[in-house]
């Protein structure tokens, strides 16, 4: 298959394509780094992406920026961090790629623990997560010619312990390894409309 990774040079994002370019040929986005660049917020940069790549397999999403922080304290600006960027920067991506997914394809998309266990400080990246996973359902049941839709949702990874660990006390942890292979079940599988959690 033909895959399209974006968010490919994260920790996610690298541990995905090393594991699907073993069997597949890997087409790896970024902002800034890999074959194409695209800025996933604005919809007309991923209109002109698949205008480039072609027709593809598959599009897995690894991308999303969201704000940490006390709610007593954030701005509306802050809060819309999440839902500009892990949000819609997703939904984007199914809306331009959507017409350039051969027949039977599929999307993968990425939200997080947090939709099942908030934390304090985590009420911006809370609400883009549910937000996704409600998407992804209702998207399943309307995307054509049977392009099939999940979602994979990681708890905090063995990477990312230093920097977010603080907000996650008491969580265990898992490697993007092992969370890459979820994302395998969704792009070589054949369900859609689903979450699948990792770890928690």
């Amino acid at each position: 298959m033909k895959i399209v990774v974006i968010g490919a040079s994260g920790t996610i994002g690298r541990a995905v394509c090393a594991e699907l370019k073993q069997r597949h040929e890997i087409v790896e986005v970024g902002a800034t780094r890999g074959d194409f660049h695209v800025d996933a917020t604005d919809l007309h940069s991923v209109e002109r992406l698949f205008h480039d790549i072609g027709r593809v397999d598959a599009v897995v999403t690894t991308m999303g920026q969201v704000h940490f922080g006390p709610l007593a304290e954030m701005t509306a600006d802050q809060f819309w961090i999440g839902l500009r960027n892990k949000l819609m920067g997703q939904v984007n991506v199914v809306l331009a790629a959507q017409h350039h997914v051969n027949d039977g394809g599929s999307f993968t998309l990425t939200s997080g623990i947090l939709s099942d266990e908030p934390v304090r400080g985590g009420v911006n990246a809370t609400t883009a997560n549910l937000a996704l996973e409600g998407f992804v359902r209702g998207a399943a049941i309307e995307l054509p010619r049977g392009i099939r839709i999940n979602i994979v949702s990681p708890t905090l990874l063995d990477e990312s312990v230093e920097a977010y660990g603080a907000y996650f006390r008491g969580f265990e942890t898992v490697s993007a390894k092992r969370v890459a292979i979820a994302y395998t079940r969704s792009v070589e599988g054949a369900q859609t409309g689903r979450v699948y959690r990792v770890g928690g």
